[in-house]
């Protein structure tokens, strides 16, 4: 049994092939990468305990200034509510917003002796297709996210639960879902990470019983 708990035991570059998970969501001026406008961004890196289990760590975020000449479309802004022109947002233009989310990310990557981060995200997709637009457009040279690439949350928890909807998924997950806190970057992120770490913890312990089963089994 020592032995099975020992291969069970693994580092966070062991258990996703030398990639670090990191749950990203992004609040947009509407649904074309290439055109519209990314206005806030947040994004969670994952940590591993002891035994193997992946829970969510802190927040880091911003508001992002549309980049000149950005498409903002009245019906995305109705649905996220934000103002971008409200000076309380304390927006970063587009390379600094970057900056700030890729050196905590860089960070936790060397922390946890991975490679590069994969991004996570519900409806993954969408996310990665803005993230990448804007490192495109400032012409970034250090972004730490695999290009194309990534897990997708809607696809995983319509496998196990049966919800493809990010807030029937995670109340499905076990956890609370406030719709008035949705369509925040912040909110957003935090309760798919929580998804994103009970999905891989819920397989996790499967996987265990699975081999304690063999286990027993052996003569």
């Amino acid at each position: 049994m020592e032995q099975l708990n020992n291969s069970l035991a693994a580092r966070m570059a062991d258990r996703f092939r030398g990639f670090l998970p990191v749950i990203v969501d992004v609040e947009t001026g509407g649904f074309d990468a290439e055109r519209d406008a990314l206005l806030e961004i947040a994004a969670v890196t994952v940590g591993m305990d002891q035994e193997g289990r992946l829970y969510p760590k802190p927040v880091v975020s911003t508001h992002v200034e549309p980049f000149p000449g950005a498409n903002l479309d009245p019906r995305a802004l109705e649905i996220t509510g934000i103002d971008p022109d409200n000076p309380l947002r304390a927006a970063l233009n587009e390379r600094s917003a970057l900056d700030h989310i890729f050196q905590a990310v860089r960070a936790a990557v060397r922390a946890n002796e991975c490679q590069r981060a994969v991004l996570v995200g519900h409806n993954a997709a969408f996310d990665l297709g803005f993230l990448n637009a804007a490192v495109r457009r400032v012409g970034h040279k250090r972004n730490p996210f695999h290009p194309f690439s990534c897990f997708d949350t809607a696809s995983l928890s319509g496998l196990l639960y049966g919800q493809t909807v990010l807030s029937k998924a995670v109340m499905a997950a076990g956890y609370s879902f406030d719709a008035s806190e949705a369509h925040s970057a912040v909110y957003d992120a935090e309760r798919t990470a929580l998804l994103f770490c009970r999905i891989v913890n819920r397989l996790r312990s499967l996987e265990q019983l699975e081999l304690e089963h063999v286990g027993t089994a052996l003569p």
